[in-house]
């Protein structure tokens, strides 16, 4: 979790990322960007932190592993370092932008650089390094008043309700590549993925958010997927399975494997089945592993997500299941229509 409320933030410098293969050019500014309005700083923090409420961590990788050598690792240790290579290194970091936007589609637009100090991540207070880009300009209409008569115009503008891109490098765990959380809502395409793969380098931080992420994936894939090849079971089956891992997570504070297993799953063939997919879905996907840890509560809101407890018929009708599945059995008719015969003290 991110706390803001009492974020500061000190400096701001922009630039203007133009796409080099469409020959558009790197406009780079010499001097800081003026910030002493008080409503101006108010809209920036609202526009640059408000995203970033409920994040998922990252952190520098490189092709072999070693952060040390990602650009962007090196420039946020000279600013953290010494806050006095700020603005030389924002010109080095909007180079190294231009320089990887190559894909023609792959949209200009301003760069921002700031950095905060006063974050709250975790509990721990910390300053942070924030890079954003905005893609899409839209236009405003503005309104003037003399005397007694109004006249309108129309200007570009950027929308501080909707942030294109964005990351937040805070200056925590730097001996682990530091922790950091992006934005990208554009230009979503595998090929114009540059922002996250390319420009920043990351890769999942190997924190209980991600542990608690990849067990409830793992698990409903496992459910949606695997199970039914291997055993026979009905859609009102697996959507009890998903229930009681749903359960498990939101009723515990700490996750144990084995604990897990028996209060999900309880068969020990299917325990057993669940282990090989759980190691194999883990080897091929380079995924870390861990028989214990403290779940995160962030994870498990967002993996509800995707635990859908719903038993689709035809077109006609969608049955929420969220308790007891032996209230619901399942029939055919002596003409060969399917049913399901539910029971049920009253209606609420």
């Amino acid at each position: 979790m991110i706390e803001y409320s009492n974020a500061i933030i000190e400096k701001i410098s922009v630039h203007n990322i133009g796409n080099k293969t469409n020959g558009e050019e790197l406009y780079l500014s010499d001097s800081l960007l003026d910030i002493s309005d008080v409503n101006v700083r108010d809209l920036l923090s609202k526009y640059f932190l408000t995203p970033f409420s409920d994040p998922e961590y990252h952190s520098f990788t490189f092709s072999n592993d070693d952060f040390t050598l990602n650009p962007m690792c090196s420039f946020s240790s000279q600013i953290f370092e010494d806050i006095k290579h700020f603005q030389k290194t924002s010109v080095d970091i909007a180079k190294h932008l231009y320089e990887l936007s190559i894909h023609p589609q792959i949209k200009s637009g301003d760069l921002f650089i700031t950095y905060f100090s006063e974050l709250v991540v975790e509990d721990e207070v910390t300053d942070a390094i924030g890079i954003f880009k905005s893609e899409n300009r839209q236009s405003f209409l503005k309104l003037d008043r003399s005397q007694q008569s109004y006249s309108i115009s129309c200007e570009d503008g950027i929308n501080v309700d909707k942030l294109d891109k964005g990351c937040l490098i805070f200056n925590t765990d730097k001996e682990f590549g530091y922790k950091i959380c992006i934005i990208d809502k554009s230009n979503r395409n595998a090929e114009a993925q540059y922002w996250k793969d390319s420009f920043l380098l990351l890769k999942p931080y190997s924190d209980v958010y991600h542990y608690t992420k990849d067990l409830m994936n793992i698990t409903k894939y496992y459910i949606a997927k695997e199970l039914p090849d291997e055993f026979e079971i009905n859609k009102t089956d697996q959507i009890d399975l998903l229930n009681r891992s749903a359960e498990y997570f939101k009723s515990h504070d700490t996750f144990n494997k084995a604990d897990y297993e028996k209060e999900v799953f309880i068969d020990s063939k299917m325990i057993n089945s669940f282990r090989k997919f759980d190691e194999s879905f883990r080897n091929e996907n380079n995924i870390d592993s861990e028989d214990s840890f403290e779940i995160s509560s962030s994870a498990v809101k967002e993996g509800m997500k995707l635990f859908k407890s719903v038993l689709k018929l035809d077109k006609n009708f969608h049955i929420y299941i969220h308790g007891d599945t032996g209230l619901i059995k399942q029939g055919v008719e002596m003409d060969g229509r399917k049913f399901y015969k539910i029971y049920y003290e009253k209606e609420i």
